[in-house]
């Protein structure tokens, strides 16, 4: 599922796509995928294109979170949480220090925010 998300997320051209392996680490989810939009309408569709891509295969998320105003989306897989974000939201939470960078199980080629 993880390897999946991930072609879906740069086949919609987001940026800066980090998967983290943390089944050893947390019980919330065995992979975090973290990556940016350009704009809310490109976080939008990026989500909207993982959404089917898995919907397609009958994996369906178990939630959903993000406000247009917040400038950034999650998807629940259980197994696999998507954190889309624009770059200044990714700089404020700075997800990718919740994990060393041990847990990066792949990095894209696309240019960092």
């Amino acid at each position: 599922m993880a390897d999946l998300v991930i072609r879906t997320c740069e086949e919609t051209k987001a940026q800066n796509v980090l998967l983290f392996d943390v089944h050893e680490n947390t019980i919330v989810a065995d992979y975090y995928v973290v990556c940016s939009g350009t704009s809310m309408p490109h976080i939008r569709a990026i989500a909207e294109h993982v959404r089917r891509a898995l919907a397609e295969r009958g994996i369906r998320p178990r939630g959903i979170d993000g406000e247009p105003e917040s400038r950034w989306t999650v998807l629940d897989y259980g197994v696999v949480l998507v954190h889309i974000l624009e770059p200044e939201m990714r700089n404020f939470y700075a997800l990718e220090e919740l994990w060393d960078e041990t847990k990066i199980v792949y990095r894209s080629s696309s240019t960092p925010c």
